[in-house]
């Protein structure tokens, strides 16, 4: 578990207002990989951001999930020598605690956002 309690996911913010008005959250890794992937360092979280996303045209936002309210299997995983959260299944929304817009500069580089 995070010191915090608290994992991250960024999610495109179209696809995540479609599901938010369901039961609960599927990324598309979910089908593609098994898991959604989080993070709980919100500094990673933005490197991870602008090395693989800043390219897509989306807006997105981050989800702050409680994570001793997720519902489905929560696994901590290494990945690149650190550990990441992986949720295994679909994410019930109550545990989502806060959702966070992510902002870019004019680079569309992503910044950190305000907590």
């Amino acid at each position: 578990m995070s010191e915090t309690g608290i994992i991250y996911h960024m999610a495109p913010e179209g696809i995540w207002r479609e599901q938010a008005q369901n039961e609960s959250y599927c990324a598309d890794t979910l089908a593609t990989e098994g898991f959604i992937h989080c993070t709980a360092d919100r500094t990673l979280l933005v490197q991870v951001a602008n090395n693989f996303y800043r390219d897509r045209p989306d807006e997105y936002v981050i989800l702050c999930i409680c994570e001793e309210d997720i519902t489905a299997d929560v696994k901590w995983e290494p990945v690149d020598g650190r550990l990441f959260p992986h949720i295994y299944g679909p994410l019930n929304l109550d545990a989502v605690q806060r959702v966070i817009s992510f902002p870019r500069d004019d680079e569309r580089r992503f910044a950190p956002p305000t907590w």
